[in-house]
């Protein structure tokens, strides 16, 4: 059904699940002007239902904070008591749901600026693990994100790298990404044409486009995105040879870490007796501790600087050895 007050009804969904929409985004999905989209704006204040404009490059229409409509009605405690258990459960699980996050998200957005507050009080001094805590972004960037994964539109984002460098980015989403108590964004950087993943905590803002992209048909998010960790541009580029099951060595390698590809074996050796580990670090100094704890030969192939960590750290462990057999 087509008719306007559908479209108006369509409008108010779509203010609902994004923290703020443009008024040509509005037009491209609603199928009108926006002179169109201002009169149905118009007809939900008429309704009481509370639509703020706001101008400026980044303005368009959205809904008040603490506004909520049926079917389901909760109140500030009963809002605040939801998001609580929802996030407790959360916490337990070591894969996070994405549905059960991005439900959190909106009944975040939609409590009033006082249970808001006592929502951040209580989440602080809660005994909840540091994953729900870190799983749960701002929600007007994750709602506004979401949406546009599902209705495969084009962001513009402003954003933070690690450095704390800031940048303006257009890109096509593909998919959210719950690690290791984070979420992330896969994404086309439309300007460098490839593809990148964002850490959504570090989005300041984040708005639609009008049009839209065909997603690539590739494998799923999540193994994308951990092969992007194990193969980042870091300065060390690691190469060993283990002779260990490939169950062996994740249990101190995990997929975000290394990429682990079976060797051929020597003859009468089992056929998955020597593995080649590769992985890209920031930083050389925790390697000897983990390697060392694979409990099995390894050949340093490079880089040298590594084999000789390894040598000064045998010494000064050979050094306190020695004083302790000194001083009994």
């Amino acid at each position: 059904m087509n008719t306007p007050t559908s479209r108006v009804l369509q409008l108010l969904e779509l203010l609902q699940s994004a923290e703020i929409r443009s008024v040509g985004e509005l037009a491209d999905r609603l199928g009108v002007n926006e002179r169109t989209v201002r009169r149905y704006a118009q007809q939900l204040l008429d309704l009481d239902i509370p639509v703020e404009s706001v101008r400026g490059r980044y303005g368009g229409y959205r809904l008040a904070a603490g506004y909520s409509m049926p079917p389901l009605i909760l109140s500030d405690e009963e809002a605040v008591a939801v998001f609580l258990g929802v996030t407790r459960a959360q916490s337990a699980s070591d894969t996070p749901d994405v549905a059960a996050q991005i439900a959190l998200a909106k009944i975040q957005r939609s409590l009033p600026a006082k249970s808001a507050g006592l929502l951040a009080t209580l989440l602080k001094t809660a005994a909840l693990s540091p994953p729900a805590l870190d799983g749960v972004p701002d929600a007007g960037i994750l709602l506004t994100v979401a949406d546009a994964v599902r209705e495969r539109r084009p962001l513009e984002l402003r954003y933070r790298d690690a450095d704390d460098t800031p940048s303006r980015r257009t890109v096509h989403p593909w998919e959210l990404v719950v690690h290791g108590g984070r979420w992330y964004l896969t994404a086309l950087d439309a300007d460098l044409h490839e593809g990148r993943t964002f850490r959504i905590d570090r989005i300041r803002t984040a708005r639609a486009l009008p049009g839209a992209f065909v997603p690539p048909a590739t494998r799923d998010a999540h193994s994308r995105l951990v092969d992007g960790f194990a193969g980042a541009d870091y300065p060390w580029r690691v190469r060993l040879r283990a002779r260990a099951t490939e169950e062996r060595i994740r249990t101190r390698l995990p997929a975000s870490i290394a990429v682990v590809e079976p060797l051929d074996a020597p003859d009468g050796e089992r056929a998955d007796a020597w593995h080649r580990v590769e992985i890209r670090a920031k930083r050389l100094d925790w390697l000897p501790a983990v390697i060392a704890g694979l409990d099995c030969d390894v050949i340093i192939d490079e880089p040298d600087e590594l084999r000789e960590l390894f040598r000064d750290t045998a010494s000064t462990l050979l050094r306190i050895a020695d004083a302790a057999d000194g001083g009994a």
